[in-house]
């Protein structure tokens, strides 16, 4: 590669252009286009915060001013505030419709916060209407890859009529292709795309870590373990010098990259210093309130008593067709979704948002919600019951039981028990150790403020199986326990338990459910493609002694009793 210029030299320039737009902002303040510059300049800078400030400036003086709305919102993205960033970007869209960056950007933030089906929907539209929007097309690849699709990205990109030609896209597309093509196996397919990244010249600091990160990959795929050592070295050295210009999520998923390939390496240490790096970069745009958490655990615990099911009111509708499998994330909730889902009677609707919508229409948030969801009257949970079974069986008109394996459900269980007493309910159990380390281990999308901390971690699958708990005496004989452990201990008998409380007779297809060809987006997507193994069973303990806070909390609450 050739030599780029010193940084010092570009830095000078920058603050060169920094001082010419404050001088500007000066002569001319009642106009924005010196603002959006100023704003311009401190991005340029990777001073995001006072990005922010120009940008709103300018956004005072012109507040249809779509592009001023794009780079505000990157400003809030860079410091955690992803809300806002979504937020701004639909303000650029209600200003210009269509407008490129302000789609790519929100469809990135929507995959970010939870909302794949809405972001990839927000994305091929906008591609669909303008082909040559690379942002679209490269933040739709990073969903594909992410989920293990790599035939799929690389169809995605040989579709596009044009590459890009700024050369910070034009890197991430031959570092995308890469990515794919070391997916597939193909290492001198992948070398070739590495070639492409480096002809456009010196890799900025901020990229650096992506390009380690496929040579890691590609040293792997050659059978070169000294090559991918040093690689994942160099990867961690450019983490560390990467600056204030890397995007956040390339920063995130980096870490965790690292941290697996550490772990690889049987060096449990460096992979959770690693694992811990990444949700320090979390945790600031997602905080984890314990005392309103605790508040609504205890609500739903006092409000929703045996006394409420077995004598208030409740809907009248008994439909048995909802199945809500509940946990915590990793629990073996896909599996169990899968397996169900591969009855002929059943439908797996994945992780649905419609009861915690309607939970939140009818009562809000919190604990004070939870109590005036208990309140509700019958013909307020009949309107109610009315409404979710009409939206439930829309998915699949004709199939006997639908499955709803969101796992934050497990806090609206109150309200399923009442507005459908037709309704059962699984709850998956798996060690908590093994829970909890394997939450830490995984890139979460969408807020899991809980996960970031390994104390708090610990408190909240306690307080999850302290609530679960309840749920199973309060309602009688609507709650089974599956543990993932049955699953591979016996299969068969545990099958027939699941089956029985559902009300579904016996199918050959559930155990063959690995061979389905749903679209599971969790990320137990490949291990619910292959038979019911123990590989995951125990393994906390190669991690017990970077795991001591969060186990300190669980025993603390009683919650490994009965965990070996």
């Amino acid at each position: 590669m050739s030599a780029g210029p010193h940084p010092s030299a570009v830095r000078d320039q920058l603050l060169t252009a920094l001082n010419a737009a404050s001088e500007a902002c000066h002569a001319a303040p009642h106009l924005p286009q010196p603002h959006y510059a100023y704003g311009e300049a401190w991005t340029a800078l990777g001073e995001h915060a006072n990005a922010e400030q120009a940008f709103a400036a300018a956004l005072q003086r012109d507040p249809a001013w779509a592009d001023a709305w794009v780079n505000y919102g990157i400003a809030r993205y860079h410091q955690g505030a992803i809300e806002d960033a979504k937020t701004a970007m639909r303000q650029a869209l209600q200003c210009a419709p269509g407008h490129t960056a302000a789609t790519a950007n929100l469809g990135a933030f929507l995959r970010l916060t939870g909302r794949h089906e809405g972001g990839e929907a927000l994305l091929r539209e906008s591609l669909a209407a303008n082909p040559r929007n690379h942002a679209a097309r490269l933040n739709l690849v990073a969903d594909l890859l992410q989920e293990e699709r790599p035939a799929e990205a690389l169809d995605l990109l040989a579709a596009a009529s044009a590459l890009p030609t700024e050369a910070a896209a034009l890197r991430h597309w031959h570092l995308q292709a890469a990515l794919a093509q070391l997916q597939l196996g193909r290492p001198k397919e992948a070398l070739l795309a590495l070639a492409a990244v480096q002809a456009i010249g010196p890799i900025p600091a901020e990229m650096l870590a992506l390009w380690h990160w496929r040579h890691v990959l590609l040293a792997q795929a050659l059978g070169d373990a000294d090559a991918a050592r040093s690689a994942a070295e160099a990867m961690q050295r450019a983490l560390q010098a990467s600056g204030p210009k890397a995007v956040p999520e390339h920063q995130i998923m980096a870490r965790y990259d690292l941290a697996k390939f550490w772990s690889g390496q049987q060096m449990p240490g460096a992979a959770m210093a690693q694992w811990q790096a990444g949700h320090d970069l979390l945790k600031g745009s997602q905080p984890f309130p314990r005392v309103a958490h605790l508040a609504e655990v205890e609500a739903n615990i006092a409000a929703f008593s045996a006394a409420r099911f077995a004598a208030g009111p409740r809907a009248g509708n008994t439909d048995p067709a909802p199945i809500f499998i509940v946990g915590m994330p990793r629990s073996g909730t896909t599996l169990c979704e899968q397996i169900l889902a591969a009855h002929p009677q059943v439908h797996g609707a994945g992780e649905r948002i419609a009861l915690g919508q309607i939970a939140y229409r009818l009562g809000g948030e919190g604990a004070e919600a939870v109590r005036r969801l208990a309140a509700l009257d019958g013909p307020g949970l009949d309107a109610a019951a009315t409404d979710y079974l009409a939206q439930l069986h829309a998915l699949a008109p004709e199939q006997a039981r639908i499955v709803d394996k969101m796992p934050g459900n497990y806090l609206h269980l109150g309200l399923a028990g009442v507005m459908l007493p037709g309704a059962r309910f699984i709850h998956c159990q798996r060690d908590p150790r093994d829970i909890g380390l394997s939450i830490f281990t995984f890139r979460f999308h969408g807020s899991h403020g809980y996960a970031h901390d390994l104390a708090d971690l610990g408190w909240t699958i306690a307080q999850q199986q302290r609530l679960m708990e309840h749920w199973a005496a309060a309602m009688p004989g609507r709650v089974l326990v599956v543990k993932l452990a049955d699953w591979v201990q016996d299969f068969d008998g545990t099958l027939a338990h699941v089956l029985a409380h559902v009300g579904l007779p016996p199918d050959d297809a559930c155990a063959r459910f690995y061979e389905g060809e749903s679209r599971v987006r969790t990320v137990s997507r490949s291990q619910v493609r292959q038979p019911v193994n123990g590989r995951g069973l125990g393994r906390w303990r190669a991690y017990a002694a970077e795991l001591q806070p969060l186990i300190t909390q669980l025993q603390r609450a009683g919650a490994l009793d009965g965990w070996d």
